[in-house]
């Protein structure tokens, strides 16, 4: 498309670079870390609404990295998406990533039942211990109530990239998922310290916050916690949480980890593995809705 300038001449007018668009069409969606930032969407995020240089990422081809570099700069200029709602940006890109579903495929996929809801077609799928209704025309719960951004955000990923294999019972930590190496911080500081601080001693109200989820207490032989609790949170995607409560006479601290079947990347990608799994800790510590 051209735009007239000031000076009467007639340039390129560049489609805007938001975060989603930089993070598809740029970045290489690695995770590699090496632009410091833990996960390219967070790199993206950085450079489109705080400004800091794409050549902090090494991996982007320098024949196009000055160009790139100057299309940022004029937009940066501008005022235009310095600091746009990354929620809506990233709802309307996993929605687009989604919309070719259908939803009489959906069971097959991601699991839940097909209703019929006054006419029109739903989908009903457990989501811990709710249930959400998936139209073509958006999340809800059964009151109507959409969804929270960010949760619609991580339904709709699920949904698109959902394979139609069940969990095998084959649980895997987080280190063994490929590309996760620069979110085992996050899973430490953002999950597992969490519930370590609200559970250590109090096993016994882990017990009762899981029930509370939809959670249940197993004895699995191959692991040696204190506590194994396995969760259901969506049909195909079960969490295993394994939790050593302290020991204060023995002088151990306590220590928590959670465990994911390994065919979780055929439904989660790992933005969304960090999702479900913050949003459980959230749950389980009954924190206020972040999302």
């Amino acid at each position: 498309m051209l735009a007239k300038t000031c000076c009467g001449d007639y340039a390129v007018n560049i489609m805007a670079w938001t975060v989603i668009k930089l993070y598809k069409d740029v970045l290489p969606k690695t995770n590699c870390g090496d632009c410091a930032q833990p996960t390219c969407l967070a790199f993206a995020s950085r450079v489109v609404l705080d400004q800091y240089p794409l050549s902090d990422c090494p991996h982007i081809d320098a024949s196009k990295l000055e160009s790139l570099q100057a299309q940022l700069d004029t937009q940066h200029k501008s005022g235009r998406h310095t600091r746009r709602d990354i929620q809506s940006d990233a709802l309307a890109w996993a929605k687009n990533q989604a919309a070719s579903m259908e939803i009489e495929d959906l069971p097959q996929r991601i699991g839940g039942i097909l209703t019929d809801q006054g006419g029109r077609l739903t989908l009903e799928l457990p989501y811990f211990n709710q249930t959400i209704h998936i139209t073509q025309d958006g999340l809800s719960y059964p009151n109507g109530n959409p969804l929270a951004q960010w949760e619609q955000v991580f339904v709709y990923n699920h949904m698109a990239q959902g394979g139609r294999s069940n969990p095998t019972g084959i649980w895997k930590g987080l280190e063994l998922i490929p590309n996760t190496t620069p979110k085992l911080m996050s899973m430490r500081e953002h999950v597992e310290k969490p519930l370590i601080k609200r559970f250590s001693t109090r096993s016994d109200e882990l017990v009762m916050a899981a029930r509370v989820l939809g959670g249940r207490v197993i004895k699995d032989q191959e692991q040696s916690a204190d506590l194994a609790i396995l969760f259901r949170p969506l049909p195909k995607v079960p969490i295993m949480l394994l939790f050593w409560d302290a020991d204060i006479a023995e002088g151990f601290e306590a220590r928590t980890k959670l465990l994911f079947d390994q065919n979780i990347t055929e439904h989660l990608d790992i933005e969304s593995i960090m999702f479900l799994s913050e949003r459980l800790r959230q749950l389980l510590c009954n924190d206020p809705d972040r999302h």
